[in-house]
């Protein structure tokens, strides 16, 4: 990936003139809002020339002002948590509605892009697996976390990888044909991601990837592969979606299972009441 416009100004910061540091210095303080501004507003509220701002923009690689605007957008569209839409910080009324439309929006493109008949494979596998390994880094670790704590409530044999200060290979080695790997991967991955499809790829063991659509290059290395959008209308992407896609497939399994699974329940709830580990209501 190229260096993003806060790099770099940090690699030349010490090159500029004041009046071009006064600028970058804003930009750096006011990184998450870049997309909102204009080049007036910054030549206003730093106190120096358009043209000023123009040439610094020059400076770091940028034709102009639009096309800095547009690194923004791309950025956020990587992840990046960057303010891209003015009206989601303007604090309106309209906030709430709009946000509730976008994960609406969300959702409904979440389900709807599920066949029926590959929702029911994966919560049959779900449920007869030997072993269901999550994995998760960065964003997807909750999502992991989560996913395992609701299906353990219903199956045992039901691990999170790496474990804290763990790696991954010794969950992986010796997974087999029984087996499942759910793999977490919304963007901003980590480098090794790559490498860990194409291990899994090659491993006798099935895997299913719960990610967003800049994922959607690993589909055909990956037995399944769900996709649920994360894009809000501000900075910070919305996982609503993949929680809720959470809740349908820990639902599939314990009716998949329904007998020995409110077993299961019935049993880790007595547990809970010897052990006083739950507060009552």
């Amino acid at each position: 990936m190229r260096p993003h416009i806060g790099q770099r100004i940090s690699a030349q910061y010490a090159d500029l003139t004041a009046q071009e540091q006064r600028v970058a210095a804003f930009i750096l303080d006011h990184f998450d809002d870049l997309a909102v501004y204009s080049a007036a507003d910054l030549s206003r509220l730093t106190g120096v020339s358009k043209s000023t701002v123009s040439r610094l923009f020059k400076r770091l690689g940028f034709e102009s002002f639009q096309a800095v605007k547009r690194h923004a957008r791309e950025l956020r569209s990587q992840g990046v948590p960057l303010v891209t839409d003015p009206e989601a910080v303007a604090g309106n009324g309209e906030r709430f509605k709009r946000h509730h439309e976008r994960e609406r929006q969300n959702l409904r493109s979440a389900l709807e892009g599920i066949e029926p008949q590959t929702f029911e494979a994966v919560v049959a596998r779900l449920d007869s697996a030997r072993r269901v390994v999550l994995v998760g880094f960065r964003n997807s670790y909750p999502l992991a976390i989560h996913f395992r704590q609701q299906l353990i409530q219903a199956r045992s044999g039901v691990s999170l990888a790496p474990e804290p200060n763990q790696s991954l290979a010794e969950e992986l080695v010796e997974l087999g044909e029984d087996d499942l790997v759910v793999l977490f991967g919304f963007r901003r991955r980590p480098s090794g991601f790559d490498a860990l499809v194409q291990e899994l790829a090659s491993m006798p063991c099935r895997v299913l990837l719960i990610a967003d659509a800049t994922a959607g290059g690993y589909a055909e290395q990956v037995d399944w592969w769900l996709e649920c959008p994360i894009d809000s209308v501000s900075a910070f992407d919305s996982y609503a979606s993949a929680m809720s896609l959470i809740s349908l497939l820990a639902n599939g399994v314990l009716h998949h299972r329904l007998a020995q699974g409110r077993a299961r329940i019935d049993a880790v709830s007595e547990l809970y009441d010897r052990l006083d580990e739950l507060s009552s209501p």
